[in-house]
């Protein structure tokens, strides 16, 4: 006995009813002759509408820099408005009405963000039109690349404070590249996904 509201399948494609009344649905696919079943089974992997876009497993130049501006001032910003929030809650006095005290923490709160969101932005977007060149002249993709794009990040960053700023801020910068790709082979190779 099946359960009410089951239904079984002709040969022909319409569904009729188990439960009684002889009711016909009507099949829009029955005269198309194809699997209407596996009709909505959509590829996982990424469709590219050229050839030489699936062999190039990075973003491309205009996407590069627009992710790294974007995450640099969206990190900075909120980095720079905890910063600022805890400079005016430290800043408060005794005598501060609440409005003062709310007053102060936006203020500093936006300032500070606003800053700070500017600096890491800009950092960004120097670093990601260095890797970006650094692809382009060399013709390969590799750790090489994202090294000497942050050492020239660095130097840039600090070169109108000066030769020896701008070389210590370039090896900072190249470090800290280093250790990010370091740490993504690290995890590519240990963390399963």
């Amino acid at each position: 006995m099946a359960a009410a509201g089951s239904w079984t399948a002709d040969k022909d494609g319409s569904r009729e009813s188990e439960a009684g009344g002889g009711v016909r649905q009507y099949n829009p696919y029955k005269d198309l002759q194809i699997p209407y079943q596996t009709i909505y089974n959509l590829p996982t992997s990424p469709e590219f509408l050229f050839q030489e876009e699936s062999i190039a497993q990075r973003r491309s130049w205009g996407e590069n820099l627009t992710y790294y501006t974007g995450c640099g001032y969206l990190v900075g910003s909120v980095g720079g408005a905890s910063k600022g929030l805890f400079e005016a809650v430290r800043a408060a006095e005794g005598g501060d009405t609440l409005k003062l005290r709310v007053n102060r923490i936006l203020n500093t709160s936006g300032q500070t963000g606003r800053r700070i969101g500017n600096r890491l932005g800009v950092i960004g977007l120097m670093y990601a039109g260095l890797e970006s060149g650094m692809v382009l002249t060399r013709d390969t993709d590799d750790w090489v690349n994202s090294v000497v794009a942050g050492l020239g990040t660095g130097a840039l960053f600090k070169a109108a404070s000066g030769p020896r700023s701008a070389a210590v801020a370039g090896a900072l910068g190249g470090l800290m590249v280093g250790a990010a790709v370091a740490a993504k082979q690290v995890a590519k190779r240990y963390v399963p996904i």
